[in-house]
């Protein structure tokens, strides 16, 4: 059970037991009142005054109770909300459907599974790490989102190593991707920083690297070593987090020899390819969408 919850678990009870509380209280204090002898003229006037008093008072906790308790179920009722930031992965750049990629695919099945679940989608193509980390810091629509964000998910990076590949195309060795590894682990740690402080509650996912050239370099191992580092390099990053958590995918075209699931580009996913995605994501995300509905 996240924090959140539990807080408003223990704030629930506490006002349903409150309110239980008063009911007894005043149906005790109406008792008492009706055993006791009438007053005498004297402090009649006296006495309506105060009893005048102490019934606006009762009634003005009593709505305080009944908004307190309004309040704590309205957060169970609550929609789960969930940010998706990140480049052309999150976008949906190659699903033939138009349907939004995995994040689409996503919205579709949780609400077949009567789900209630809002998403908000800013992948944009081409995002590196700086880029996102930049949009971040300048852009108060995805801090918005995020601040009201249960769950966030990310896809970065994958335009941080074809741009070292751009740069070096000429002469291409490991060595800049090693080099630049320890630099993109740093921008993502600032990433993520960033979105716990605008949501420190929020459960963040990210999505690690899979091969767009598996298809017809699949064989090249040095290319497989690379991504392995940098999916490593994902990983710690993510493990310095308690909140935050890492999703395989290194593996995910792998074995799925009977239809193709790359699209035109030959680089991105296309409907199939994000369907796989979307389903690997799905079971990452079970637990943490039961705890946010219940």
């Amino acid at each position: 059970m996240s924090k959140k919850v539990f807080i408003f678990l223990i704030i629930f009870i506490f006002v349903a037991g409150f309110a239980i509380f008063l009911l007894f209280f005043q149906t005790d204090n109406n008792k008492t009142n009706e055993s006791i002898s009438q007053p005498s003229e004297e402090t009649a006037e006296e006495t309506t005054e105060q009893e005048t008093i102490e019934e606006e008072e009762e009634e003005s906790l009593s709505q305080n109770v009944r908004n307190a308790v309004r309040e704590a179920l309205s957060f169970f009722q609550k929609d789960t909300h969930i940010t998706a930031i990140g480049d052309s992965l999150t976008q949906g750049v190659g699903d033939e459907t138009g349907n939004g990629g995995y994040i689409g695919i996503l919205d579709e099945r949780l609400d077949e599974q009567d789900i209630d679940v809002t998403f908000d989608n800013f992948g944009k193509r081409g995002n590196r790490t700086d880029h996102l980390l930049k949009r971040l810091e300048e852009n108060p629509e995805i801090n918005e989102s995020l601040a009201k964000a249960d769950m966030v998910l990310i896809t970065i990076g994958a335009n941080d190593i074809m741009q070292i590949m751009k740069d070096n195309f000429m002469n291409l060795t490991e060595e800049p991707f090693i080099e630049g590894r320890g630099p993109y682990g740093e921008r993502l740690s600032q990433i993520l920083d960033h979105i716990i402080s605008v949501q420190p509650e929020a459960e963040i996912y990210l999505l690690g690297f899979f091969n767009p050239f598996e298809k017809y370099f699949g064989d090249i191992e040095a290319l497989n070593q690379i991504l392995t580092r940098w999916n490593n390099e994902s990983l710690q990053v993510t493990n310095q987090y308690e909140q935050v958590h890492y999703i395989p995918m290194q593996d995910i075209y792998q074995y799925e020899t009977t239809e193709n699931v790359f699209s035109d580009d030959n680089f991105h996913p296309n409907h199939k390819g994000y369907q796989l995605m979307a389903e690997r994501v799905i079971t990452y995300l079970e637990n943490d969408l039961e705890e946010a509905q219940n």
